[in-house]
């Protein structure tokens, strides 16, 4: 599914370019979560021909600002912090699909009633782990709050607070809402927060209208046979 148009790619397709964002990921922050929002930048994850939507580093870095992890000013300092150290950025990148890739198959076990990879939670322990050694505790004037220490240039950064929401959701009682989209070619996640846990779609303005005009074409056309047949008959 084609969500959102890109804008003008340019040089902002490089690992370091803090140039604004290279693409509005818009609908695509809907599932109510940061980890399922990120499960869900592949499009058309069920099909043959899957749109990926993360690129690089910098499509990463771009997602994270519009998902609220970073501010701009810290996306633009990640961004040159990555132009000096490409390398990194590479593998950072390569870390998020992979993280990303693991939430997806762990959330879809979830949906499905099923025990997730044991490999899958591996893989979101490992970032967990790098996580916590950065996170505080530190003293306001209302009380106390985790908060990040000495990550300024830390370019995995973006992918904590993302490992953090998921082992936030799967051990609260909201994992029960979980849910993937029940179009045969979408596979997205998203919670479930309707009164009586009917939604089926993960948006009703894309997978949700797509599925009606199935329904009403292939009810037309068993109206069409049907009024053949008799005619033929006559």
């Amino acid at each position: 599914m084609v969500r959102q148009k890109k804008r003008q790619r340019g040089d902002a397709r490089e690992a370091g370019a803090p140039a604004m964002d290279v693409y509005q990921f818009g609908c695509g922050l809907l599932a109510a979560g940061l980890g399922l929002d990120f499960a869900n930048t592949l499009n058309s994850r069920l099909t043959a021909q899957p749109r990926e939507l993360l690129n690089n580093y910098a499509d990463l870095v771009s997602w994270s600002r519009q998902a609220g992890i970073l501010t701009a000013r810290e996306a633009e300092h990640l961004a040159r912090q990555a132009a000096c150290r490409p390398i990194e950025a590479v593998s950072v990148y390569e870390r998020g699909i992979a993280l990303r890739e693991a939430l997806y198959r762990i959330f879809a076990a979830v949906a499905g009633g099923r025990s997730p990879p044991a490999v899958d939670l591996e893989t979101l322990n490992a970032i967990l782990s790098d996580a916590f050694a950065f996170l505080r505790i530190v003293a306001t004037g209302h009380g106390f709050l985790w908060a990040w220490s000495g990550v300024e240039d830390a370019l995995d950064r973006v992918l904590w607070p993302i490992a953090l929401s998921v082992a936030e959701l799967l051990t609260s009682s909201a994992l029960k809402a979980v849910r993937e989209c029940a179009a045969p070619n979408c596979g997205w996640v998203f919670l479930d927060t309707t009164r009586n846990r009917s939604r089926r779609w993960c948006d009703m303005k894309v997978c949700g209208n797509r599925a009606k005009a199935r329904r009403h074409y292939k009810r037309t056309k068993q109206a069409r046979a049907d009024t053949d047949h008799e005619s033929n008959r006559r």
